[in-house]
Protein backbone atom coordinates (compact mmCIF):
# COMPACT_ATOMS: atom_id res chain seq x y z
CA UNK A 1 0.00 0.00 0.00
CA UNK A 2 2.84 2.34 0.85
CA UNK A 3 4.41 1.61 -2.48
CA UNK A 4 1.20 2.07 -4.44
CA UNK A 5 0.63 5.28 -2.52
CA UNK A 6 4.04 6.56 -3.54
CA UNK A 7 3.81 5.69 -7.28
CA UNK A 8 1.33 8.39 -8.22
CA UNK A 9 3.57 11.02 -6.66
CA UNK A 10 6.56 9.80 -8.61
CA UNK A 11 4.54 9.66 -11.80
CA UNK A 12 3.35 13.23 -11.29
CA UNK A 13 6.92 14.47 -10.76
CA UNK A 14 8.07 12.69 -13.93
CA UNK A 15 5.26 14.23 -15.92
CA UNK A 16 6.14 17.70 -14.60
CA UNK A 17 9.85 17.18 -15.41
CA UNK A 18 9.14 16.07 -18.98
CA UNK A 19 6.84 19.04 -19.43
CA UNK A 20 9.58 21.45 -18.22
CA UNK A 21 12.12 19.90 -20.63
CA UNK A 22 9.67 20.25 -23.47
CA UNK A 23 8.92 23.89 -22.62
CA UNK A 24 12.68 24.64 -22.40
CA UNK A 25 13.36 23.03 -25.76
CA UNK A 26 10.60 25.08 -27.34
CA UNK A 27 12.07 28.27 -25.82
CA UNK A 28 15.55 27.38 -27.04
CA UNK A 29 14.19 26.65 -30.49
CA UNK A 30 12.45 30.01 -30.56
CA UNK A 31 15.66 31.75 -29.43
CA UNK A 32 17.68 29.91 -32.07
CA UNK A 33 15.21 30.90 -34.74
CA UNK A 34 15.49 34.53 -33.69
CA UNK A 35 19.30 34.31 -33.76
CA UNK A 36 19.26 32.72 -37.22
CA UNK A 37 16.87 35.38 -38.41
CA UNK A 38 19.12 38.12 -37.00
CA UNK A 39 22.16 36.40 -38.52
CA UNK A 40 20.45 36.31 -41.91
CA UNK A 41 19.64 40.03 -41.65
CA UNK A 42 23.22 40.82 -40.67
CA UNK A 43 24.55 38.65 -43.50
CA UNK A 44 22.45 40.49 -46.09
CA UNK A 45 23.51 43.86 -44.65
CA UNK A 46 27.15 42.82 -44.71
CA UNK A 47 26.89 41.60 -48.29
CA UNK A 48 25.25 44.88 -49.37
CA UNK A 49 27.91 46.93 -47.58
CA UNK A 50 30.71 44.90 -49.18
CA UNK A 51 29.23 45.46 -52.64
CA UNK A 52 29.29 49.23 -52.12
CA UNK A 53 32.87 49.12 -50.81
CA UNK A 54 31.96 49.89 -47.20
CA UNK A 55 34.30 47.28 -45.76
CA UNK A 56 34.13 48.67 -42.23
CA UNK A 57 30.36 48.17 -42.04
CA UNK A 58 30.66 44.80 -43.80
CA UNK A 59 33.18 43.72 -41.15
CA UNK A 60 30.81 44.70 -38.34
CA UNK A 61 27.86 42.84 -39.88
CA UNK A 62 29.74 39.63 -40.68
CA UNK A 63 31.23 39.64 -37.18
CA UNK A 64 27.62 39.61 -35.91
CA UNK A 65 26.86 36.67 -38.19
CA UNK A 66 29.63 34.46 -36.80
CA UNK A 67 28.61 35.41 -33.27
CA UNK A 68 24.92 34.63 -33.82
CA UNK A 69 25.45 31.54 -36.01
CA UNK A 70 28.95 30.15 -35.38
CA UNK A 71 28.07 26.79 -36.98
CA UNK A 72 27.36 28.27 -40.42
CA UNK A 73 30.38 28.12 -42.72
CA UNK A 74 29.23 30.92 -45.04
CA UNK A 75 29.38 33.46 -42.22
CA UNK A 76 32.99 32.62 -41.40
CA UNK A 77 33.88 32.62 -45.11
CA UNK A 78 32.30 36.05 -45.69
CA UNK A 79 33.90 37.48 -42.54
CA UNK A 80 37.31 36.11 -43.55
CA UNK A 81 36.96 37.56 -47.05
CA UNK A 82 36.33 41.07 -45.69
CA UNK A 83 39.20 40.77 -43.20
CA UNK A 84 41.44 39.74 -46.10
CA UNK A 85 40.43 42.85 -48.06
CA UNK A 86 41.18 44.98 -45.00
CA UNK A 87 44.67 43.49 -44.71
CA UNK A 88 43.94 41.81 -41.35
CA UNK A 89 45.55 38.56 -42.42
CA UNK A 90 45.84 36.67 -39.12
CA UNK A 91 42.12 36.88 -38.19
CA UNK A 92 41.23 36.30 -41.86
CA UNK A 93 43.19 33.04 -41.84
CA UNK A 94 41.43 31.98 -38.64
CA UNK A 95 37.93 32.63 -40.04
CA UNK A 96 38.61 31.04 -43.42
CA UNK A 97 40.13 27.95 -41.82
CA UNK A 98 37.03 27.66 -39.61
CA UNK A 99 34.81 27.94 -42.69
CA UNK A 100 36.66 25.03 -44.30
CA UNK A 101 36.33 22.93 -41.13
CA UNK A 102 32.59 23.41 -41.30
CA UNK A 103 32.38 23.04 -45.07
CA UNK A 104 35.39 21.20 -46.55
CA UNK A 105 36.03 21.82 -50.24
CA UNK A 106 34.49 25.30 -50.35
CA UNK A 107 36.55 26.65 -53.29
CA UNK A 108 35.91 30.31 -52.50
CA UNK A 109 37.17 29.89 -48.92
CA UNK A 110 40.15 27.85 -50.15
CA UNK A 111 41.17 30.55 -52.64
CA UNK A 112 40.84 33.32 -50.06
CA UNK A 113 42.79 31.31 -47.50
CA UNK A 114 45.61 30.71 -50.01
CA UNK A 115 45.72 34.46 -50.76
CA UNK A 116 45.71 35.27 -47.04
CA UNK A 117 48.67 32.95 -46.47
CA UNK A 118 50.55 34.55 -49.39
CA UNK A 119 49.87 38.09 -48.23
CA UNK A 120 50.86 37.28 -44.65
CA UNK A 121 54.23 35.89 -45.82
CA UNK A 122 53.52 32.19 -45.33
CA UNK A 123 54.46 31.29 -48.89
CA UNK A 124 54.79 27.54 -48.38
CA UNK A 125 51.22 27.11 -47.12
CA UNK A 126 50.01 29.40 -49.89
CA UNK A 127 51.85 27.38 -52.54
CA UNK A 128 50.54 24.05 -51.29
CA UNK A 129 46.97 25.36 -51.54
CA UNK A 130 47.46 27.06 -54.94
CA UNK A 131 48.98 23.90 -56.38
CA UNK A 132 45.97 21.84 -55.30
CA UNK A 133 43.54 24.45 -56.61
CA UNK A 134 45.43 24.76 -59.89
CA UNK A 135 45.31 21.00 -60.54
CA UNK A 136 41.53 21.13 -60.90
CA UNK A 137 41.60 21.60 -64.66
CA UNK A 138 37.84 21.78 -64.89
CA UNK A 139 37.81 24.98 -62.83
CA UNK A 140 40.82 27.21 -63.64
CA UNK A 141 41.98 29.77 -61.13
CA UNK A 142 40.32 33.15 -61.64
CA UNK A 143 42.39 35.82 -63.42
CA UNK A 144 42.52 37.97 -60.27
CA UNK A 145 43.89 35.05 -58.23
CA UNK A 146 46.71 33.85 -60.48
CA UNK A 147 48.85 36.88 -59.60
CA UNK A 148 49.00 35.74 -55.96
CA UNK A 149 50.14 32.29 -57.10
CA UNK A 150 52.90 33.96 -59.17
CA UNK A 151 53.95 36.10 -56.20
CA UNK A 152 54.08 33.06 -53.92
CA UNK A 153 56.36 31.28 -56.40
CA UNK A 154 58.59 34.36 -56.74
CA UNK A 155 58.80 34.87 -52.98
CA UNK A 156 59.80 31.22 -52.61
CA UNK A 157 62.68 31.77 -55.09
CA UNK A 158 61.01 29.53 -57.68
CA UNK A 159 61.70 32.14 -60.34
CA UNK A 160 61.56 29.85 -63.37
CA UNK A 161 58.15 28.45 -62.34
CA UNK A 162 56.91 31.96 -61.55
CA UNK A 163 57.96 33.21 -65.01
CA UNK A 164 56.33 30.21 -66.68
CA UNK A 165 53.11 30.83 -64.77
CA UNK A 166 53.22 34.55 -65.69
CA UNK A 167 53.71 33.76 -69.38
CA UNK A 168 50.86 31.25 -69.28
CA UNK A 169 48.65 33.86 -67.67
CA UNK A 170 49.61 36.40 -70.34
CA UNK A 171 48.79 33.92 -73.08
CA UNK A 172 45.30 33.65 -71.60
CA UNK A 173 44.94 37.33 -70.61
CA UNK A 174 47.28 39.40 -72.84
CA UNK A 175 45.57 42.68 -71.93
CA UNK A 176 46.10 42.31 -68.17
CA UNK A 177 48.66 44.93 -67.04
CA UNK A 178 49.19 43.18 -63.70
CA UNK A 179 50.64 40.09 -65.40
CA UNK A 180 52.96 42.23 -67.57
CA UNK A 181 54.17 43.99 -64.42
CA UNK A 182 54.71 40.67 -62.65
CA UNK A 183 56.70 39.25 -65.55
CA UNK A 184 58.71 42.49 -65.76
CA UNK A 185 59.57 42.24 -62.06
CA UNK A 186 60.79 38.68 -62.55
CA UNK A 187 62.89 39.71 -65.56
CA UNK A 188 64.37 42.54 -63.46
CA UNK A 189 65.35 40.06 -60.74
CA UNK A 190 67.42 38.25 -63.35
CA UNK A 191 68.80 41.62 -64.56
CA UNK A 192 67.25 41.13 -67.99
CA UNK A 193 66.67 44.87 -68.14
CA UNK A 194 65.47 45.20 -71.72
CA UNK A 195 62.83 42.52 -71.21
CA UNK A 196 61.82 44.05 -67.88
CA UNK A 197 61.45 47.54 -69.34
CA UNK A 198 59.40 46.17 -72.22
CA UNK A 199 56.97 44.47 -69.86
CA UNK A 200 56.67 47.49 -67.53
CA UNK A 201 56.03 49.81 -70.48
CA UNK A 202 53.37 47.47 -71.84
CA UNK A 203 51.73 47.41 -68.42
CA UNK A 204 51.71 51.22 -68.43
CA UNK A 205 50.28 51.32 -71.95
CA UNK A 206 47.44 49.05 -70.84
CA UNK A 207 46.98 50.88 -67.54
CA UNK A 208 48.38 54.45 -67.65
CA UNK A 209 47.55 54.96 -63.96
CA UNK A 210 48.95 51.61 -62.85
CA UNK A 211 51.07 52.66 -59.86
CA UNK A 212 53.17 49.49 -59.51
CA UNK A 213 54.28 49.56 -63.14
CA UNK A 214 55.49 53.18 -62.94
CA UNK A 215 57.27 52.43 -59.65
CA UNK A 216 58.93 49.25 -60.92
CA UNK A 217 59.99 50.85 -64.20
CA UNK A 218 61.48 53.77 -62.28
CA UNK A 219 63.44 51.46 -59.98
CA UNK A 220 64.67 49.38 -62.94
CA UNK A 221 65.87 52.55 -64.68
CA UNK A 222 67.67 53.61 -61.49
CA UNK A 223 69.50 50.28 -61.42
CA UNK A 224 70.73 51.00 -64.95
CA UNK A 225 71.78 54.57 -64.04
CA UNK A 226 69.21 56.03 -66.45
CA UNK A 227 68.54 58.76 -63.92
CA UNK A 228 66.48 61.29 -65.87
CA UNK A 229 64.12 58.58 -67.15
CA UNK A 230 63.87 57.13 -63.65
CA UNK A 231 62.96 60.54 -62.22
CA UNK A 232 60.16 60.84 -64.79
CA UNK A 233 58.60 57.49 -63.87
CA UNK A 234 59.01 57.95 -60.13
CA UNK A 235 57.51 61.43 -60.39
CA UNK A 236 54.39 59.78 -61.80
CA UNK A 237 54.42 57.09 -59.11
CA UNK A 238 54.76 59.73 -56.37
CA UNK A 239 51.85 61.69 -57.84
CA UNK A 240 49.70 58.55 -57.93
CA UNK A 241 50.52 57.73 -54.27
CA UNK A 242 50.98 61.06 -52.44
CA UNK A 243 50.30 59.47 -49.04
CA UNK A 244 52.74 56.57 -49.46
CA UNK A 245 55.94 57.41 -47.56
CA UNK A 246 57.91 54.54 -49.10
CA UNK A 247 57.16 55.62 -52.69
CA UNK A 248 57.91 59.25 -51.85
CA UNK A 249 61.28 58.11 -50.48
CA UNK A 250 62.10 56.21 -53.69
CA UNK A 251 61.21 59.33 -55.67
CA UNK A 252 63.58 61.36 -53.47
CA UNK A 253 66.41 58.86 -54.05
CA UNK A 254 66.07 59.45 -57.79
CA UNK A 255 66.15 63.22 -57.23
CA UNK A 256 69.33 62.87 -55.14
CA UNK A 257 70.91 60.80 -57.91
CA UNK A 258 69.94 63.56 -60.37
CA UNK A 259 71.63 66.15 -58.15
CA UNK A 260 68.39 67.87 -57.15
CA UNK A 261 69.04 67.73 -53.42
CA UNK A 262 66.79 70.68 -52.55
CA UNK A 263 63.67 69.09 -54.06
CA UNK A 264 64.66 65.71 -52.61
CA UNK A 265 64.84 67.26 -49.14
CA UNK A 266 61.34 68.72 -49.53
CA UNK A 267 59.96 65.34 -50.64
CA UNK A 268 61.68 63.57 -47.76
CA UNK A 269 60.38 66.06 -45.18
CA UNK A 270 56.90 65.18 -46.44
CA UNK A 271 57.69 61.44 -46.32
CA UNK A 272 58.73 61.76 -42.67
CA UNK A 273 55.50 63.58 -41.90
CA UNK A 274 53.63 60.63 -43.41
CA UNK A 275 55.77 58.08 -41.55
CA UNK A 276 57.97 59.54 -38.78
CA UNK A 277 59.39 56.09 -38.04
CA UNK A 278 60.87 55.59 -41.53
CA UNK A 279 64.62 55.15 -41.12
CA UNK A 280 65.06 55.06 -44.89
CA UNK A 281 63.43 58.48 -45.32
CA UNK A 282 65.46 59.86 -42.41
CA UNK A 283 68.70 58.48 -43.86
CA UNK A 284 68.01 59.82 -47.34
CA UNK A 285 67.11 63.23 -45.92
CA UNK A 286 70.44 63.24 -44.08
CA UNK A 287 72.23 62.55 -47.38
CA UNK A 288 70.29 65.29 -49.20
CA UNK A 289 71.08 67.85 -46.50
CA UNK A 290 74.72 66.76 -46.42
CA UNK A 291 75.00 67.26 -50.19
CA UNK A 292 73.33 70.68 -49.85
CA UNK A 293 75.96 71.86 -47.38
CA UNK A 294 73.69 71.59 -44.32
CA UNK A 295 76.00 69.22 -42.49
CA UNK A 296 74.81 70.00 -38.95
CA UNK A 297 71.22 69.06 -39.72
CA UNK A 298 72.48 66.02 -41.60
CA UNK A 299 74.55 64.93 -38.60
CA UNK A 300 71.50 65.01 -36.31
CA UNK A 301 69.48 62.81 -38.68
CA UNK A 302 72.31 60.38 -39.38
CA UNK A 303 72.99 60.03 -35.65
CA UNK A 304 69.34 59.04 -35.17
CA UNK A 305 69.66 56.45 -37.95
CA UNK A 306 72.86 55.00 -36.48
CA UNK A 307 71.31 54.88 -32.99
CA UNK A 308 68.36 52.90 -34.35
CA UNK A 309 70.47 50.75 -36.68
CA UNK A 310 74.01 50.55 -35.24
CA UNK A 311 75.11 47.92 -37.79
CA UNK A 312 74.34 50.10 -40.82
CA UNK A 313 77.82 50.53 -42.29
CA UNK A 314 76.66 53.02 -44.94
CA UNK A 315 75.01 55.24 -42.35
CA UNK A 316 78.14 55.10 -40.17
CA UNK A 317 80.29 56.06 -43.16
CA UNK A 318 78.12 58.99 -44.18
CA UNK A 319 77.85 60.22 -40.60
CA UNK A 320 81.65 60.07 -40.42
CA UNK A 321 81.89 62.07 -43.64
CA UNK A 322 79.54 64.76 -42.29
CA UNK A 323 81.65 64.99 -39.14
CA UNK A 324 84.84 65.35 -41.19
CA UNK A 325 83.14 68.10 -43.22
CA UNK A 326 82.48 69.99 -39.98
CA UNK A 327 86.01 69.47 -38.66
CA UNK A 328 85.11 66.71 -36.17
CA UNK A 329 87.48 64.13 -37.57
CA UNK A 330 88.27 62.48 -34.21
CA UNK A 331 84.62 61.48 -33.82
CA UNK A 332 84.56 60.35 -37.45
CA UNK A 333 87.57 58.04 -37.02
CA UNK A 334 85.79 55.92 -34.39
CA UNK A 335 82.75 55.62 -36.66
CA UNK A 336 84.85 54.56 -39.65
CA UNK A 337 86.56 51.90 -37.53
CA UNK A 338 83.12 50.54 -36.57
CA UNK A 339 82.13 50.54 -40.24
CA UNK A 340 85.32 48.66 -41.16
CA UNK A 341 84.42 45.84 -38.78
CA UNK A 342 81.25 45.31 -40.84
CA UNK A 343 82.75 46.13 -44.27
CA UNK A 344 86.48 45.35 -44.10
CA UNK A 345 86.81 45.12 -47.90
CA UNK A 346 85.05 48.40 -48.71
CA UNK A 347 87.64 50.75 -50.27
CA UNK A 348 85.36 53.76 -49.72
CA UNK A 349 85.51 53.31 -45.95
CA UNK A 350 89.31 53.03 -46.17
CA UNK A 351 89.46 56.24 -48.21
CA UNK A 352 87.21 58.14 -45.79
CA UNK A 353 89.17 56.92 -42.78
CA UNK A 354 92.37 58.06 -44.49
CA UNK A 355 90.88 61.51 -45.12
CA UNK A 356 89.91 61.76 -41.43
CA UNK A 357 93.48 60.88 -40.43
CA UNK A 358 94.69 63.47 -42.94
CA UNK A 359 92.53 66.12 -41.27
CA UNK A 360 94.11 65.16 -37.95
CA UNK A 361 97.59 65.53 -39.52
CA UNK A 362 98.20 61.82 -38.91
CA UNK A 363 99.91 61.38 -42.26
CA UNK A 364 101.35 57.90 -41.71
CA UNK A 365 97.99 56.35 -40.78
CA UNK A 366 96.32 58.22 -43.64
CA UNK A 367 98.86 56.87 -46.14
CA UNK A 368 98.43 53.34 -44.75
CA UNK A 369 94.65 53.51 -45.27
CA UNK A 370 95.02 54.87 -48.80
CA UNK A 371 97.42 52.04 -49.68
CA UNK A 372 95.01 49.47 -48.24
CA UNK A 373 92.18 51.03 -50.22
CA UNK A 374 94.23 50.86 -53.43
CA UNK A 375 94.92 47.19 -52.76
CA UNK A 376 91.15 46.66 -52.80
CA UNK A 377 90.46 49.06 -55.69
CA UNK A 378 93.65 49.80 -57.64
CA UNK A 379 91.81 51.80 -60.32
CA UNK A 380 90.04 54.18 -57.91
CA UNK A 381 91.41 57.58 -58.89
CA UNK A 382 90.21 59.18 -55.61
CA UNK A 383 92.57 57.00 -53.59
CA UNK A 384 95.55 57.94 -55.76
CA UNK A 385 94.55 61.60 -55.52
CA UNK A 386 94.24 61.45 -51.71
CA UNK A 387 97.56 59.62 -51.45
CA UNK A 388 99.13 62.34 -53.59
CA UNK A 389 97.84 64.98 -51.18
CA UNK A 390 99.21 63.08 -48.18
CA UNK A 391 102.62 62.65 -49.81
CA UNK A 392 102.65 66.34 -50.72
CA UNK A 393 102.06 67.21 -47.05
CA UNK A 394 105.00 64.94 -46.17
CA UNK A 395 107.11 66.95 -48.62
CA UNK A 396 107.65 63.88 -50.78
CA UNK A 397 106.91 65.95 -53.86
CA UNK A 398 108.17 63.48 -56.47
CA UNK A 399 106.02 60.64 -55.14
CA UNK A 400 103.09 63.03 -54.74
CA UNK A 401 103.40 64.16 -58.35
CA UNK A 402 103.48 60.54 -59.51
CA UNK A 403 100.23 59.70 -57.67
CA UNK A 404 98.50 62.87 -58.82
CA UNK A 405 99.52 62.23 -62.40
CA UNK A 406 98.13 58.67 -62.17
CA UNK A 407 94.88 60.03 -60.69
CA UNK A 408 94.59 62.44 -63.63
CA UNK A 409 95.08 59.59 -66.12
CA UNK A 410 92.55 57.36 -64.33
CA UNK A 411 89.93 60.12 -64.44
CA UNK A 412 90.73 62.71 -67.09
CA UNK A 413 87.37 64.43 -66.45
CA UNK A 414 88.20 65.40 -62.87
CA UNK A 415 89.70 68.90 -62.43
CA UNK A 416 91.14 68.11 -59.00
CA UNK A 417 94.34 66.22 -59.94
CA UNK A 418 95.59 68.78 -62.50
CA UNK A 419 94.73 71.66 -60.14
CA UNK A 420 96.73 70.12 -57.31
CA UNK A 421 99.55 69.21 -59.70
CA UNK A 422 99.61 72.82 -60.81
CA UNK A 423 100.06 74.04 -57.24
CA UNK A 424 102.71 71.38 -56.56
CA UNK A 425 104.68 72.34 -59.68
CA UNK A 426 104.44 76.01 -58.74
CA UNK A 427 105.93 75.17 -55.33
CA UNK A 428 108.71 73.27 -57.07
CA UNK A 429 109.44 76.28 -59.30
CA UNK A 430 108.32 74.42 -62.44
CA UNK A 431 106.18 77.27 -63.71
CA UNK A 432 105.65 76.03 -67.26
CA UNK A 433 104.31 72.70 -65.98
CA UNK A 434 102.25 74.53 -63.37
CA UNK A 435 100.62 76.78 -65.98
CA UNK A 436 99.85 73.78 -68.18
CA UNK A 437 98.22 71.83 -65.36
CA UNK A 438 96.23 74.81 -64.06
CA UNK A 439 94.98 75.59 -67.56
CA UNK A 440 93.86 71.97 -67.93
CA UNK A 441 92.03 72.16 -64.60
CA UNK A 442 90.29 75.39 -65.64
CA UNK A 443 89.10 73.86 -68.90
CA UNK A 444 87.29 71.27 -66.76
CA UNK A 445 86.11 73.73 -64.08
CA UNK A 446 86.25 77.33 -65.35
CA UNK A 447 84.36 78.64 -62.30
CA UNK A 448 87.29 77.83 -59.97
CA UNK A 449 88.35 81.29 -58.77
CA UNK A 450 91.28 79.95 -56.74
CA UNK A 451 92.69 78.27 -59.84
CA UNK A 452 92.50 81.52 -61.81
CA UNK A 453 94.22 83.38 -58.96
CA UNK A 454 96.99 80.74 -58.79
CA UNK A 455 97.41 80.79 -62.57
CA UNK A 456 97.72 84.58 -62.40
CA UNK A 457 100.52 84.21 -59.85
CA UNK A 458 102.28 81.65 -62.05
CA UNK A 459 102.07 83.94 -65.07
CA UNK A 460 103.46 86.71 -62.85
CA UNK A 461 106.46 84.50 -62.09
CA UNK A 462 106.89 83.88 -65.83
CA UNK A 463 106.72 87.63 -66.45
CA UNK A 464 103.66 87.12 -68.65
CA UNK A 465 101.99 90.23 -67.30
CA UNK A 466 99.09 90.48 -69.75
CA UNK A 467 98.10 86.85 -69.21
CA UNK A 468 98.52 87.28 -65.46
CA UNK A 469 96.31 90.36 -65.43
CA UNK A 470 93.57 88.56 -67.39
CA UNK A 471 93.67 85.52 -65.08
CA UNK A 472 93.53 87.67 -61.95
CA UNK A 473 90.59 89.69 -63.27
CA UNK A 474 88.74 86.41 -63.86
CA UNK A 475 89.53 85.43 -60.26
CA UNK A 476 88.20 88.77 -58.97
CA UNK A 477 84.90 88.29 -60.81
CA UNK A 478 84.51 84.81 -59.33
CA UNK A 479 85.74 85.78 -55.83
CA UNK A 480 84.78 89.43 -55.31
CA UNK A 481 85.33 89.26 -51.54
CA UNK A 482 88.93 87.93 -51.73
CA UNK A 483 91.74 90.45 -51.22
CA UNK A 484 94.59 88.29 -52.58
CA UNK A 485 93.89 88.66 -56.33
CA UNK A 486 93.66 92.46 -55.95
CA UNK A 487 97.06 92.56 -54.22
CA UNK A 488 98.73 90.47 -56.96
CA UNK A 489 97.01 92.49 -59.69
CA UNK A 490 98.22 95.71 -58.04
CA UNK A 491 101.82 94.49 -58.24
CA UNK A 492 101.39 93.69 -61.94
CA UNK A 493 99.82 97.06 -62.72
CA UNK A 494 102.65 98.80 -60.87
CA UNK A 495 105.20 96.83 -62.92
CA UNK A 496 103.39 98.01 -66.06
CA UNK A 497 103.56 101.62 -64.89
CA UNK A 498 99.83 101.88 -64.21
CA UNK A 499 100.32 103.47 -60.79
CA UNK A 500 96.82 104.92 -60.34
CA UNK A 501 95.14 101.63 -61.17
CA UNK A 502 97.59 99.81 -58.88
CA UNK A 503 96.74 102.15 -56.01
CA UNK A 504 93.04 101.52 -56.61
CA UNK A 505 93.58 97.76 -56.40
CA UNK A 506 95.55 98.16 -53.15
CA UNK A 507 92.76 100.26 -51.64
CA UNK A 508 90.21 97.63 -52.64
CA UNK A 509 92.38 94.90 -51.11
CA UNK A 510 92.68 96.86 -47.87
CA UNK A 511 88.94 97.40 -47.77
CA UNK A 512 88.27 93.69 -48.34
CA UNK A 513 90.78 92.77 -45.64
CA UNK A 514 89.04 95.08 -43.20
CA UNK A 515 85.66 93.61 -44.13
CA UNK A 516 86.98 90.08 -43.63
CA UNK A 517 88.33 90.96 -40.18
CA UNK A 518 85.00 92.57 -39.27
CA UNK A 519 83.10 89.50 -40.49
CA UNK A 520 85.31 87.29 -38.34
CA UNK A 521 84.57 89.45 -35.31
CA UNK A 522 80.86 89.43 -36.10
CA UNK A 523 80.83 85.67 -36.54
CA UNK A 524 82.61 85.09 -33.23
CA UNK A 525 80.28 87.47 -31.35
CA UNK A 526 77.19 85.97 -32.99
CA UNK A 527 78.27 82.40 -32.14
CA UNK A 528 78.84 83.48 -28.55
CA UNK A 529 75.36 85.01 -28.54
CA UNK A 530 73.92 81.74 -29.82
CA UNK A 531 75.57 79.81 -26.99
CA UNK A 532 74.33 82.29 -24.37
CA UNK A 533 70.81 82.21 -25.78
CA UNK A 534 70.75 78.43 -25.50
CA UNK A 535 71.70 78.78 -21.82
CA UNK A 536 68.89 81.27 -21.26
CA UNK A 537 71.28 84.18 -20.63
CA UNK A 538 69.21 86.52 -22.78
CA UNK A 539 70.64 89.90 -21.73
CA UNK A 540 74.23 88.78 -22.32
CA UNK A 541 73.20 87.24 -25.65
CA UNK A 542 71.66 90.54 -26.77
CA UNK A 543 74.93 92.35 -25.93
CA UNK A 544 76.95 89.90 -28.03
CA UNK A 545 74.55 90.18 -30.98
CA UNK A 546 74.82 93.98 -30.79
CA UNK A 547 78.61 93.60 -30.94
CA UNK A 548 78.25 91.39 -34.01
CA UNK A 549 75.98 93.89 -35.78
CA UNK A 550 78.33 96.75 -34.89
CA UNK A 551 81.30 94.82 -36.37
CA UNK A 552 79.43 93.92 -39.56
CA UNK A 553 76.01 95.53 -40.10
CA UNK A 554 75.39 93.28 -43.14
CA UNK A 555 75.81 89.98 -41.24
CA UNK A 556 72.39 88.36 -41.61
CA UNK A 557 72.84 85.70 -38.91
CA UNK A 558 73.61 88.39 -36.30
CA UNK A 559 70.35 90.21 -37.07
CA UNK A 560 68.39 86.93 -36.91
CA UNK A 561 69.99 85.99 -33.60
CA UNK A 562 69.35 89.44 -32.17
CA UNK A 563 65.70 89.24 -33.28
CA UNK A 564 65.28 85.90 -31.50
CA UNK A 565 66.89 87.20 -28.30
CA UNK A 566 64.81 90.39 -28.31
CA UNK A 567 61.66 88.34 -28.86
CA UNK A 568 62.45 86.25 -25.80
CA UNK A 569 63.07 89.43 -23.82
CA UNK A 570 59.61 90.67 -24.75
CA UNK A 571 60.95 93.47 -26.96
CA UNK A 572 58.81 92.50 -29.94
CA UNK A 573 58.96 95.81 -31.85
CA UNK A 574 62.78 95.75 -31.86
CA UNK A 575 62.72 92.04 -32.77
CA UNK A 576 60.50 92.76 -35.78
CA UNK A 577 62.89 95.50 -36.86
CA UNK A 578 65.89 93.13 -36.76
CA UNK A 579 64.01 90.45 -38.70
CA UNK A 580 63.11 93.06 -41.32
CA UNK A 581 66.79 94.03 -41.66
CA UNK A 582 67.76 90.39 -42.09
CA UNK A 583 65.10 89.96 -44.81
CA UNK A 584 66.34 93.07 -46.63
CA UNK A 585 69.93 91.79 -46.66
CA UNK A 586 68.77 88.35 -47.85
CA UNK A 587 66.83 89.93 -50.71
CA UNK A 588 69.81 92.09 -51.63
CA UNK A 589 72.17 89.07 -51.59
CA UNK A 590 70.04 85.98 -52.41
Amino acid sequence: MRESGLNPIRRSATVLLNLAVLMGSLALAETKQEQLKSADTAFRAGYAAEKTGDLSRARQQFEKVVHLAPEIAEGHSAFGSVLLQLGEYTPAIRELARALELKPGDRSAEINLAIAYQQSGNQQKALSMFQVLDRNEGIPLPESVVIFYIRALAASHQTARAMAKARTALAAFPENPVFHDALGSLEAQGQYWNNAESEFKEAIRLGPSFLDAHLHLGLALMMQQQISEAVRELTTAAALAPQNASIQTEFAKALIAAGDDAQAAAVLHNALMLDPSSLDAKYQLGLALQASGEEQMAITLLQEVVAADPHNAQALTNLGLALVQTGKSKEAISLYRRALKMSPTDPLVRENLGVAYLQESDLDDAIAEFHEGMRLAPEAYELHYDLGLALKLKDDLAAAASELDLAARLNPNSPDPPYTLGILNMQRGRFDDAAEELSAALQLRPENGDAWATLGSVYRQQDKLAEASNALRRAIVLMPAQAGPHITLASILAAQGQTAEAAGERRRAAELTRMAVNRQRATFASNTGNALLLKGQITDAIDRYHEAVASDPTYIEAHKGLAAALERAGRTVEADSERHKAEQFEQAHP
